[in-house]
């Protein structure tokens, strides 16, 4: 989000500028107005992926703003995105250096952040064969059922008060408790760890003068945002401390891999993965990458889609209905049951289409000089793919402000990252890695939320009244917590 206040304090620097300089028009893509000095940044607005997508339909699905002094290529359209990557994913699949993902990242060497380059593509293969394959994945079923187990009986609890519980709140609980075993293991407590990993969201989200016009970034000191930063990063960076402390005391044993700091600590040993994982710096940035992915992104799509639900009863009926079905005379949904759910998974695709967990993906950085629709796109222009705006294009989607999981039906619309048209996990080389560990989670929690549940909204309160206001950070969050009301389906015993 741009700052108002920032445009104050630039105001006589932007009109002396602009007395000396003539303006020029743009010969390259279409641009919205510009103003001296901080180019188009005014108009990023409170939620920049709104905001730009207002402009692309004014504009067009390829825009290339100035923000700051950063040339800056938006894509708003699935057809946009397919003709930029479809021959040039190289050339668009760098990252740039920005203030506080470089911080975080322990100076680029996570997966998100990293430029692209050989420790780039090293350390994503070694993501995907060891630390998230498939077979590990499976690994942690057990852990994924007894702590949705351990959040449904939470849940049950209110049912004999017929309170309302902030499901926003325990779904967030229940996504970072599994996130912390998988990772961290079992013998490792982490108070106050929830709120520092809040703060990384928020300050990640933050609006950084140093990303878009550097000589300036002394603002960021002035307005206390690095002292905020360097503050949470070295809470953050003790908790690894500790973790990994207590992970090397005693040595590494085979039967201990079961916990993911396990793996990367025996692959910083490991003399075949050594060069990818050198230093401490690179197990921390991979331990960042797993963690607050893991946990955020499951976390928000669970409440937007709990959150439509209830806005669209007769979605919530069809769902429920076929989690009852196959949960037959069973207590609750497991894993085994997932492969039947067909219209569950449709309900997710459609939630993660309408409110896609970071709608303005990672920005990108091209890495050399292209031509798109005849224009020159020099190296060093920034990219951002506007997920949330592709999947509101009309050109794709009927109704597409519509929550509609039947649009599925017979669809091979994937999310997967190799199709243009749904990209809520990033597209092609950049496309999100932990795709297989995030899916399970959600659907297994919502499975035994719709099984063991019946739903209400608070007394007084209507679908009409359920708001669907964001929160800012790198991944949407819902504003306001949702608050139901659980009523115990009379299947689920004692």
């Amino acid at each position: 989000m741009f700052p108002p206040w920032l445009l104050l304090l630039l105001f006589p620097l932007v009109f002396l500028i602009a007395k000396l300089l003539k303006s020029r028009r743009n010969p390259s893509f279409p641009c919205p107005r510009k103003l001296p000095v901080i180019g188009n940044l005014h108009q990023l607005g409170a939620h920049p992926h709104h905001s730009l997508h207002k402009l692309s339909l004014k504009h067009g699905p390829l825009m290339l703003l100035q923000l700051g002094s950063v040339p800056t290529l938006v894509i708003s359209t699935a057809d946009a995105l397919r003709e930029v990557l479809k021959t040039n994913d190289v050339t668009f699949s760098s990252r740039p250096s920005l203030y506080a993902a470089k911080r975080y990242s322990y100076n680029l060497l996570n997966i998100s952040f990293s430029p692209y380059g050989d420790y780039w593509r090293q350390a994503r293969k070694v993501c995907i064969l060891e630390i998230l394959s498939t077979k590990r994945v499976q690994s942690f079923r057990n852990i994924r059922e007894e702590e949705v187990a351990n959040s449904i009986a939470g849940i049950r609890k209110a049912c004999s008060s017929s309170n309302p519980v902030n499901l926003s709140e325990a779904l967030h609980a229940l996504s970072n408790n599994i996130v912390t075993r998988v990772m961290f293991g079992d013998g490792i407590v982490a108070p106050g760890y929830g709120k520092i990993l809040e703060e990384r969201q928020r300050l990640l989200g933050e609006f950084w003068v140093a990303d878009y016009l550097p000589w300036l970034g002394w603002i960021d000191a002035f307005t206390g945002l690095r002292r905020r930063l360097e503050e949470n990063f070295k809470e953050l960076d003790e908790f690894y401390d500790r973790v990994i402390e207590e992970h090397t005391r005693g040595g590494t044993r085979d039967h201990e891999l079961s916990d993911l700091v396990h793996v990367l600590l025996q692959l910083h040993k490991d003399p075949v993965y050594g060069m990818t994982f050198s230093s401490m710096s690179h197990v921390k940035g991979i331990i960042t990458d797993m963690f607050v992915g893991g946990t955020d992104t499951s976390a928000a799509t669970l409440t937007w889609t709990m959150t439509e639900l209830m806005r669209n009863p007769r979605v919530m009926i069809k769902a429920t209905e076929e989690v009852r079905k196959t949960a037959g005379n069973n207590r609750k949904i497991e894993e085994h049951d997932l492969q039947d759910l067909i219209y569950l998974k449709l309900v997710i695709k459609e939630a993660l289409r309408l409110h896609t967990p970071v709608p303005l993906l990672i920005p990108r950085e091209t890495i050399e000089m292209c031509v798109i629709q005849g224009h020159n796109v020099p190296p060093k222009t920034r990219v951002i793919i506007n997920a949330r705006a592709i999947s509101l294009d009309r050109n794709t989607w009927e109704s597409p402000e519509e929550f509609r999981p039947e649009r599925f039906i017979d669809s091979n619309v994937d999310f997967r990252g190799q199709d243009f048209s749904l990209v809520p996990f990033g597209v092609g080389r950049r496309s999100c890695p932990g795709i297989n560990f995030a899916l399970p989670v959600v659907e297994l929690a919502l499975a035994n939320l719709l099984y063991c549940f019946d739903w209400e909204l608070p007394a007084g309160m209507t679908k009409q009244d359920l708001d669907l206001e964001e929160e800012l950070g790198l991944t949407v969050h819902k504003k306001n917590p949702l608050m139901l009301v659980p009523r115990l389906f009379n299947k689920v015993l004692d």
